[in-house]
């Protein structure tokens, strides 16, 4: 029996963008079946202190339909080996700002104890859904900055 290598791409995917497009892309270059964890408003809010600007259903259908991805799973727990307990793959995807932090170190050391490759992709430094939102937040910021001319 042939046996697939699942991936998982875990993320909150809010304004969905090129890095994670890029993320998708190579994470399923490295798996036969990907499967991509999107992470629910109240998880994400716990992890960056703020809900994400594009709700959860629709994060999902867009995830969902990015030809890179198998499957999406709504991430709802803190624990990502709790997940493996529920999806079981063999590799977790990561971006590579996560690399040598408190965070990737747990995240290495928990996997190991189950088998799972931790993967660390490069992080795109030019574009991210945080300096999105900072974008987004000074234009509404300003009076009159969003109004037609």
């Amino acid at each position: 029996m042939v046996q697939h290598r699942v991936g998982y791409a875990p993320g909150v995917y809010d304004l969905f963008h090129v890095g994670h497009l890029n993320i998708l892309r190579h994470a399923r270059s490295q798996c036969d079946y990907l499967v991509a964890g999107v992470v629910s408003d109240e998880m994400a809010a716990l992890a960056k202190g703020h809900t994400p600007m594009i709700p959860l259903r629709e994060r999902l259908e867009i995830v969902r339909s990015v030809r890179f991805v198998d499957a999406a799973f709504v991430e709802t727990v803190p624990d990502k080996v709790e997940t493996w307990q529920q999806v079981r793959f063999d590799v977790i995807f990561k971006g590579d700002d996560w690399r040598g932090t408190e965070k990737g170190l747990k995240l290495e050391r928990d996997f190991a104890e189950v088998g799972v490759e931790v993967v660390y992709f490069p992080y795109t430094v030019h574009t991210s859904s945080t300096q999105l939102r900072r974008a987004l937040d000074v234009l509404v910021s300003r009076p009159g900055a969003l109004s037609a001319p």
